[in-house]
């Protein structure tokens, strides 16, 4: 292992055609470039990792440029830490060459605000029955809880409110195909997030079988 994942963004879903001629449903996710801002040491913070820095941003604040002044003055909009067990010196540039088509990766991002949903859209819920003189209770979500016993509503009952917005790991994709040039790796499956999300890439530790 370099390092165990990259900084990217999701471009959107096509098709390709994998080295055995399959044609595979795939998402294409811009990887990095991603640029070492920052090492961690466990002599000075106590544990090893790598922070890395991705997408230009025109503005930053003096905070943000100060940290950033010693990887050579880069105006980098996100930055995130991975795990590392390689030499990495401050400025040093991380792309699509981290993956290999073939491997296992797990996508981190955050899944599509759905705003307020209720029970039958968040939940799947079936709804009243359309029949017996039931006219406006198709969608609701019936009683919520007893009596006397326990005399309250439980907390966690499955209810109406906001959905989606929430951090979203997706585990064993494959990297189906990889283009150097445009810095661009092809998963199978799917990907949580919008186009254009910023996503976390990273090498997976549990393949399952």
């Amino acid at each position: 292992m370099t390092i165990e994942g990259i900084l990217g963004r999701k471009l959107g879903t096509t098709q390709v055609f994998d080295e055995k001629g399959r044609l595979r449903g795939v998402t294409a996710v811009e990887v990095g470039p991603c640029y070492v801002t920052d090492i961690r040491t466990p002599e000075k913070h106590g544990y090893s990792s790598v922070q890395i820095g991705f997408q230009d941003d025109k503005r930053l604040n003096k905070p943000e440029a100060g940290h950033l002044k010693a990887a050579g003055n880069l105006k980098l909009r996100h930055l995130a830490e991975f795990a590392s067990d390689s030499a990495y010196a401050l400025g040093d540039k991380i792309g699509v060459e981290l993956f290999d088509t073939g491997e296992k990766v797990d996508v981190t991002s955050k899944s599509k605000g759905r705003g307020f949903q209720g029970g039958v859209r968040r939940h799947n819920f079936s709804g009243g029955p359309k029949t017996h003189g039931q006219s406006d209770r198709h969608r609701a979500p019936g009683s919520i809880g007893s009596g006397t016993t326990p005399g309250r509503v439980y907390k966690g009952t499955r209810m109406a409110g906001h959905m989606g917005d929430v951090r979203v790991t997706v585990r064993n994709l494959e990297v189906v195909a990889r283009n150097d040039e445009r810095g661009v790796i092809f998963v199978a499956g799917s990907v949580p997030g919008a186009v254009g999300a910023l996503v976390r890439i990273r090498k997976t530790k549990k393949v399952s079988k």
